[in-house]
């Protein structure tokens, strides 16, 4: 088995100064994959991925590099339920992990959400990203990471 990587994505991701942490203290690769505005490090453990604009573009890479035992960091919940699909672990950057057994409410949910939003019921503004938020997927992060090297 490969070593575990950590696959971000990396468009509006909150926390990715908290996976370098993470991934530096377990010595693994982190790679952020988007489709602007990042920044290359001479750092060989990250590598940065920028694909062109389009739809799914991100997802599509991430999805098609993610194995078991990898980790996915992504706000995105169809790209969690594919990353689920090819065994890797989700987290949310709240901390909050996407499971087999998770992800079917994670996406209907979405889909209520998304309905409300077009009919006018909601204004669709998402919560505040708070600094218990940080600190619960620092935590989340540092676990999923410990399972993954123990395969």
């Amino acid at each position: 088995m490969s070593a575990p990587q950590i696959l971000v994505d990396a468009d509006a991701c909150p926390v990715k100064d908290e996976v370098l942490r993470v991934a530096a203290r377990h010595g693994i690769v982190v790679t952020f994959v988007a489709n602007r505005g990042l920044r290359p490090s001479r750092d060989p453990m990250i590598v940065h991925v920028m694909v062109p604009q389009g739809a799914d573009v991100a997802d599509d890479w991430i999805v098609e590099h993610a194995g078991a035992g990898d980790i996915v960091v992504t706000a995105d919940i169809p790209l969690a339920g594919r990353a689920l699909a090819k065994g890797a672990m989700v987290l949310g950057p709240t901390g909050r992990p996407f499971t087999p057994d998770s992800i079917g409410m994670a996406l209907a949910i979405r889909e209520l959400n998304q309905h409300r939003r077009e009919t006018g019921e909601s204004r669709g503004i998402n919560a505040a990203f708070t600094a218990r938020d940080r600190s619960a997927f620092l935590q989340a992060l540092d676990e999923a990471v410990v399972r993954a090297k123990r395969g």
